[in-house]
């Protein structure tokens, strides 16, 4: 072989190699992130050591293929209120605690990341693990209030999470995968009406009523969606999962309604304390985190705890942490995101997928009154892989910068 020839054979190789390497590194994104969804129900620390894997994977893929960046355009608002809880970090009465918080925000990264490595044919088998793993999250948090005896202990199910908020928010979740499985994929629904009982039995006993609202208000959308006529079920299913949970759970429902209920109480005050937080800094917020350092600054009269980590409301949340910029740019972000999932979910090969997604924003959003959901790392993680999938099933061919 000349000279010239071993020149001109080589780019061929050059790229083969390439592709190769892509290829492989594309393998190990998609595992990477199934790895992230099935272990954010059971431990963080594995489920971020996953995503950093599969978010590096990304970027060399990226630069291997010189592609461009791809992403649903609901990113585009999550970024920019991504970028003014910076801002906000940087005019926080202790930007070194804003900061730290702050790196919450990496976890956006699941949204370009799962657009880029899940396809068509995998996210249906993802959301399926997903469920399953999910009821036996929640068959070990039945064990835990039946056979632990946590009723008589005043204790509540939290699987293996750290909190039992955090726990009923990922149950409430994958209800919402199993409900959307049950109404709109065909061949699937017998599993997923398998694993019903058990995820709201589970979700009852945690006693966590902004779950129990979340899924509720979630779950009468997808049978509207699914059959109007659908939803007189909805009030018999409460009525028995209530009964067969005993009186531990009929008592928490029925305080709800009590305007005397401390938890009311404290939560009505966090709204008041919310908004003169929002009135003396309404463009950037007290700062991330700042909340619980400065909460009896503002703490009212009426209020029953000295200090609350946070408001228990996720859009006030936002507006006393970071201004009412940051509230409208994730007002921005929930906006889009439901418009191009309700005309996702038209298409019906996408209706079980989506449906999930639709689910997952609305119990947050109905949950979030009552809770600052947004801000748990567990409940955002699966959260933000739910509702990308439905876009990731109809990502275009990948672009490729030229030459």
């Amino acid at each position: 072989m000349t000279n010239a020839q071993a020149i001109s054979a080589a780019p061929p190789l050059r790229d083969g190699a390439t592709a190769s390497l892509t290829d492989r590194l594309e393998l190990v994104g998609m595992l990477s992130v199934f790895g992230m969804a099935l272990a954010v129900q059971f431990s963080i620390a594995v489920a971020q050591l996953m995503l950093t894997f599969a978010a590096l994977c990304w970027l060399a893929v990226l630069v291997l293929g010189r592609e461009r960046v791809a992403v649903p355009r609901f990113f585009w608002p999550l970024l920019a209120y991504a970028g003014w809880t910076i801002v906000s970090s940087i005019f926080s009465a202790n930007p070194r605690l804003s900061f730290a918080d702050s790196k919450q925000l990496v976890l956006f990264l699941i949204v370009p990341v799962a657009y880029r490595f899940i396809s068509a044919q995998r996210a249906p088998l993802l959301l399926t693990l997903v469920m399953s793993l999910g009821a036996a999250s929640a068959a070990y948090g039945f064990f835990q209030w039946g056979l632990l005896n946590y009723h008589e202990s005043g204790l509540r199910p939290q699987g293996t999470l750290g909190h039992y908020m955090t726990y009923s928010g990922m149950l409430m979740l994958v209800l919402g995968i199993a409900l959307s499985k049950l109404l709109f994929a065909r061949g699937e629904r017998v599993w997923a009406l398998l694993v019903m009982p058990a995820l709201l039995m589970t979700v009852a006993l945690t006693l966590s009523r902004n779950a129990w609202v979340g899924a509720f208000t979630a779950a009468a959308l997808l049978l509207a969606l699914k059959d109007f006529r659908l939803l007189a079920a909805l009030p018999v299913v409460a009525v028995v999962t209530v009964a067969l949970a005993g009186s531990t759970v009929n008592a928490r429902l029925l305080s709800m309604f009590n305007t005397q209920d401390a938890t009311r109480l404290d939560r009505v005050a966090m709204l008041r304390e919310g908004a003169h937080m929002i009135q003396e800094h309404p463009l950037v917020g007290v700062g991330p985190n700042m909340v619980k350092e400065l909460y009896e600054q503002y703490r009212v009269p009426g209020a029953v705890e000295r200090v609350n980590p946070h408001l228990h409301n996720v859009p006030v949340q936002i507006a006393a942490e970071r201004g009412l910029p940051a509230l409208a740019l994730w007002l921005g972000f929930i906006a889009i995101l439901l418009f191009d999932l309700s005309r996702l979910f038209r298409a019906k090969p996408l209706r079980a997928v989506a449906g999930a997604a639709l689910f997952g924003v609305v119990a947050m959003l109905a949950g979030g009154m009552f809770e600052y959901n947004f801000g748990d790392s567990e409940f955002l993680m699966l959260l933000l892989l739910i509702i990308v999938l439905p876009f990731a099933l109809m990502r275009p061919a990948t672009a490729t910068a030229t030459s």
